[in-house]
């Protein structure tokens, strides 16, 4: 593997640096930061498709998941509390005060984590997430190996391992957006973007976007988006299911298209869900991006697995290997 170091675009609040290193292959050029373990550009074919920031330190202040590893458990925990093995563990209530979101505060997104291996087509980041660490028990040691190939693709593949009896569950949460414009343009809204899941199913949620435990199917609601669908006005913060368990490789569990765009993108995955947020809130985060200006496709564990019997298990005990995969497919199609 051809080395290519990393170089220092940053530091961190305790003084050390953020890290950036660069693949390019395939059409594509990618930017991943030390911070977050964070896709910070992806061009393809010389055009933008995912938000970034150009100041690295926004990553640290205002936006913990923009292109993140998301982790120790992404998306929500009702109430900031599971039990695992008889044992109560509580976590920091990061959202509204209600629930856990994200890993927490930190989470892993605000972490600086270590290049390990670095090429022209792949590296590896690590990061060792300290027993107790956001409340979650067990020291867990996670990598993050990003390589482009054919055809087309940016992977992912995300592993842990643990010292005690825990709950695992890690995602990217990139902000895609087909129609970017160049550097220094307002993003324009995805409403007009067309997304497809192979999904028949999805997790209904309360008022606080915890899943009700139930399993419906999308037949006839507007969760049907197993044809390519405008994405329009309608609001979009939930889970399609899968598979009840994760796939031992990743098929399609995700498809996006734009007017005016010849880019399609498929996202590719091992996990049982995959969570479809529209970026409703993205104008909250102080970044100048408008709302719905990006989408994110998270394929993930079930939210709140731990706290629902019924759901496949988010556990990870010592001796085992956390192992999914995710996959940013981009092809060329005609322009609709």
């Amino acid at each position: 593997m051809t080395d290519r170091a990393p170089v220092p675009v940053g530091t961190m609040p305790d003084g050390s640096p953020i890290l950036e290193a660069r693949l390019s292959g395939e059409g594509l050029d990618v930017a991943i930061l030390s911070l977050g373990a964070v896709i910070r550009r992806l061009d393809v074919h010389g055009r933008p498709v995912v938000l970034g920031r150009d100041d690295p330190h926004d990553y640290v202040e205002k936006t913990p998941q923009c292109g993140a590893v998301v982790g120790r458990f992404a998306n929500r925990i009702a109430g900031g509390r599971f039990t695992l093995d008889g044992v109560t563990h509580e976590l920091p209530r990061n959202e509204a005060g209600r629930t856990h979101l994200h890993g927490g505060a930190r989470g892993f997104s605000r972490r600086n984590w270590t290049f390990t291996e670095t090429g022209a087509r792949s590296l590896t980041l690590t990061y060792r997430s300290a027993d107790g660490e956001e409340g979650y028990p067990g020291a867990l040691a996670v990598a993050c190996t990003y390589a482009i190939v054919a055809p087309g693709t940016l992977r992912l593949t995300l592993t842990a391992a643990t010292t005690a009896p825990t709950i695992v569950n890690l995602t990217n949460h990139s902000y895609f957006n087909l129609m970017l414009p160049p550097e220094g343009h307002p993003a324009p809204p995805i409403d007009d973007h067309a997304i497809e899941i192979p999904a028949e199913s999805y997790l209904p949620v309360d008022e606080a976007q915890i899943p009700t435990g139930a399993v419906a199917p999308v037949a006839g609601t507007r969760f049907d988006l197993r044809r390519a669908t405008r994405i329009g006005d309608r609001a979009f913060d939930h889970a399609f299911v899968l598979g009840r368990d994760s796939a031992a490789e990743p098929r399609p569990v995700g498809r996006v298209t734009a007017p005016g765009s010849d880019l399609a993108l498929t996202v590719l995955a091992t996990a049982p869900a995959v969570q479809f947020y529209d970026g409703t809130h993205l104008a909250k985060a102080g970044l100048g991006f408008a709302a719905r200006s990006g989408l994110c496709l998270e394929p993930e564990a079930f939210p709140d697995a731990p706290n629902h019997p019924g759901f496949p298990s988010a556990v990870l005990r010592p001796g085992e290997t956390y192992r999914e995969i995710i996959a940013y497919r981009f092809t060329k199609e005609t322009a609709r």
